[in-house]
């Protein structure tokens, strides 16, 4: 199976990298599913209902969310009409929507997408995300009822990201990081054969302080004190995420790679 997933979206400049580039790659790299990490684009903060859309209509097959999950309110009763979006397992017992599905790709295969929030320097305290994705990795082998599975790790530390990685290898197809919105280097397949990345980066304009526009950021870092609103840097977006490819028949990742396209970023993707 040929997958994509891509860092989070963050606002405007993120939505239209999507929109121009998804159909593309699409057709280019012969996808057969797709995963975008949304939590971020509607305004930085939280995704609308009709930026889910906008997502979808561009080729997102899947799309995950984050601690912003809900940051835009009409999320709170979208979610339980479009099963398409996923939300933290762990985020909170009573919130709507799912935090993992099983999603049908062609040729009657199946995949498995799931999302848990870390717990290591996040501002609430969330849920054991180990005990979350153990019983539903347990509940869908990878190479039995689903041909490939793939856990979004949504949380700040690296460190928490790789316990993850090395908790699921053998069990998942794909683990990958985000949140922290900065593509890290170390796309590599583990041994028990789980593809693994510690942050995908974000979908936006990397002219920023990790997405918003810089002024502000700056400010606050050196005088100690707000003036203004943090607002999502508008120039032109970098896509990032990563390309991943299975065997259908055991789930297990063949192949990882580092995928940036446009923007400011040197380009990279698989040939």
């Amino acid at each position: 199976m040929r997958i994509l997933y891509l860092g989070d979206v963050m606002g405007r400049a993120g939505r239209r990298a999507v929109v121009e580039r998804l159909a593309g790659l699409r057709v280019d790299w012969r996808l057969d599913f797709v995963v975008v990490n949304g939590e971020n684009a509607t305004s930085g903060v939280g995704l609308s209902a009709a930026h889910a859309k906008t997502l979808f209509e561009a080729g997102a097959d899947c799309v995950t969310l984050g601690d912003h999950a809900f940051d835009q309110k009409d999320m709170l009763a979208h979610i339980g009409s479009d099963a398409r979006i996923i939300r933290p397992l762990n985020f909170s017992k009573s919130a709507p929507g799912s935090g993992a599905r099983v999603f049908d790709v062609t040729g009657g295969r199946k995949i498995l997408v799931a999302q848990v929030l870390g717990q290591v320097f996040m501002k609430r305290p969330f849920d054991d995300p180990f005990a979350a994705i153990d019983a539903v990795l347990k509940a869908h082998p990878r190479g039995g009822l689903v041909q490939a599975s793939l856990v979004d790790m949504h949380c700040e530390a690296t460190s928490e990201k790789m316990a993850m990685g090395h908790f699921c290898d053998g069990r998942a197809s794909v683990v990958i990081g985000s949140h922290t919105h900065v593509p890290t280097a170390d796309a590599m397949i583990l041994p028990g054969g789980t593809a693994y990345l510690s942050d995908a980066g974000m979908c936006g304009d990397y002219h920023s302080v990790i997405g918003m526009e810089k002024a502000e950021p700056l400010r606050r870092f050196v005088t100690g004190m707000p003036k203004a609103r943090f607002t999502p840097a508008t120039g032109e977006a970098s896509l990032c995420g990563a390309f991943v490819e299975t065997d259908d028949a055991t789930g297990i990742a063949r192949r990882v790679v580092p995928v940036r396209q446009g923007g400011h970023l040197p380009a990279s993707g698989p040939e």
